[in-house]
């Protein structure tokens, strides 16, 4: 198949166009570490928090491969091919994030969630796809190294804001099922930035017009009947996974356990401190945005260093090496008692959360067909949430009955789970370019 000609873009291009996941991973920042101390304000129990997160999996497992099937065949003149999809998201993200701490009860703020993650997975696939739209291979990663950043970037305001804000207007005894009015703040600058963040990129940068043989797709595809237009982006996704490259199925297994640790350690890093540190949930909740700041400081820091160092060493090397780091980190955590002290393992953590945001997104795109890179950043996004949503469903048992319902176990747990991932990620072989060629032009 032809392709577009891809001019090379310069670092501030690259930067315009990836504004829009500041806003986005804003909320997901407010999702790692606010949301379940609300659930726990709001009277879950702490074996409970694994349910309760089962909207993220859920909308991912769905929203996201099937919005990229149905961008990959859309093409408007006027808003683009990827544009409107991340523009609608966001403005569903900044309405939840807006009404979220103002939930009257634990149902309605669970609610919330479900329909906050529809918005962010709506957003997110379609600018995945956008980067290697817009972008020549040699500058992949780059692109998704800039994500990155935005990625550390975003979850370090959000954290950040948490902190200072409890700090600030914090202070008083825990009213149970109210929401501390010091959360609000946090929740209603993410309203502003999902929305605004978006329109910078949206207004800053063009997409590249289909190729004419793509044309010709989009427009096969306009003329089906209803029926057939409806049922196609299955199929499309179906079509995908049968053909899919052995890499993807491989990456599959490393990130069954990345995802699954992550997990964990969002949910209960809060109940982890208070635990070993004696702290209500107003404290843990602080402590544990203090700890995401530090990380998301040292991912928006190092993330663009890895470019270089992945050229240099090669992707897997340095994927794996950030899984270890990170299984390093959880099994500092639970005995380093001091809240100072307990930051420094965030730094090893912070380079993994660098690694995982973009180096995988780089090597994918470099292997799949561009006319089906939406359905297929969808398809590697069924790879976070399937396991997500195993741990939702799994976790609360396995807390309970296995690790004796204790945080610190969970924490080791996460751990073992990542020593896993980086075994497995040594064992990740990228197609030879003559492979990568064949793949191309299927």
């Amino acid at each position: 198949m032809l392709k577009n000609i891809k001019p090379r873009l310069s670092f501030w291009q690259i930067f315009n166009m990836n504004v829009g996941f500041l806003g986005i991973q804003y909320s997901f920042g407010l999702q790692q570490s606010a949301i379940n101390p609300i659930f726990l304000f709001l009277g879950a129990t702490e074996e409970q928090l694994p349910i309760l997160n089962l909207a993220g999996p859920i909308t991912g497992l769905i929203v996201q491969p099937i919005i990229g099937a149905i961008s990959d065949k859309t093409w408007s003149p006027r808003f683009g091919r990827r544009k409107p999809f991340f523009l609608i998201g966001a403005i569903l993200g900044s309405i939840c994030l807006f009404f979220f701490p103002l939930s009257p009860a634990l149902w309605f703020a669970v609610g919330l969630l479900w329909i906050l993650d529809v918005g962010n997975n709506m957003a997110m696939e379609p600018y995945r796809a956008f980067v290697g739209d817009k972008l020549p291979e040699k500058q992949f990663s780059v692109g998704y190294q800039m994500q990155s950043l935005f990625v550390g970037a975003g979850i370090l305001l959000a954290n950040a804001s948490i902190f200072l804000f409890q700090d600030w207007f914090g202070g008083g005894e825990e009213v149970a099922g109210e929401v501390p009015k010091w959360l609000y703040y946090s929740f209603f600058i993410g309203a502003f930035l999902s929305i605004a963040t978006i329109l910078w990129s949206v207004f800053t940068t063009p997409e590249i017009p289909p190729t004419e043989e793509e044309m010709v797709e989009i427009e096969k595809h306009r003329a089906l009947p209803f029926e057939e237009r409806l049922f196609a982006p299955f199929r499309e996704i179906w079509k995908a996974i049968v053909q899919m490259p052995k890499f993807l199925w491989k990456l599959a297994i490393v990130y069954l356990f990345q995802w699954y640790a992550l997990f964990v350690y969002w949910q209960f890093i809060t109940p982890l401190f208070r635990k070993t540190m004696g702290m209500d949930t107003s404290e843990a909740a602080a402590q544990a945005a203090k700890m995401s700041t530090t990380y998301n400081v040292t991912t928006a820091l190092v993330a663009l260093v890895l470019v270089p160092l992945a050229l240099k060493f090669g992707n897997k090397k340095v994927y794996a090496l950030s899984l270890l780091g990170s299984a390093l980190a959880l099994f500092a955590i639970p005995y380093i008692t001091d809240s100072f002290y307990v930051l420094a393992p965030m730094v090893l953590f912070g380079i993994g959360w660098a690694a995982m945001m973009g180096i995988p997104y780089s090597m994918v795109s470099k292997i799949v067909p561009q006319d089906r890179r939406g359905v297929y950043m969808g398809i590697l996004n069924m790879m976070i949430v399937i396991p997500m949503g195993i741990q939702t469903v799994s976790f609360g048992a396995i807390y309970k009955n296995i690790l004796g319902g204790s945080p610190i176990n969970a924490m080791l747990f996460a751990g073992v789970l990542f020593t896993l991932a980086f075994v497995f990620a040594l064992r990740l072989k990228m197609p030879k370019e003559k492979q990568e060629a064949n793949l191309q032009n299927t």
